[in-house]
């Protein structure tokens, strides 16, 4: 994701770094509902996603030639995947309760629910 916006890049190289950006966000979301589906707790998600930030960090650096310990660069990647690690698990959580408890819970949002009354 690093120097997605910054850089002038051109033809194959943007669709390849679109491609790339799009795994990435589809992998943390996945990794999010894979945590849920085992139900452990949230902090697993976060773990895993230190770890998919680093292997974004080494695919950019891999691919064009972005640095690979940049603070600033890893802590953007890891915000902006953990954002699709959350919701991945929360839509996943919120289908588990409602579904699993359903006299218990009833839906509000795709990412929570409430006890019914």
């Amino acid at each position: 994701m690093q120097g997605l916006f910054f850089e002038s890049d051109s033809g194959a190289r943007v669709v390849i770094r679109a491609i790339v950006v799009l795994i990435g966000f589809w992998t943390a979301w996945r990794a999010g509902k894979a945590v849920a589906d085992g139900w452990s707790n949230y902090p697993l998600v976060v773990v895993y996603t230190f770890l998919l930030a680093w292997a974004m960090q080494f695919l950019h650096h891999a691919l064009f030639n972005g640095p690979m310990l940049s603070a600033l660069y890893y802590g953007i990647d890891f915000v902006t995947l953990l954002v699709f690690a959350t919701a991945g698990f929360r839509y996943r959580r919120t289908n588990q309760m409602v579904n699993n408890y359903y006299w218990l819970y009833e839906k509000t949002s795709a990412f929570s629910w409430k006890d019914k009354h």
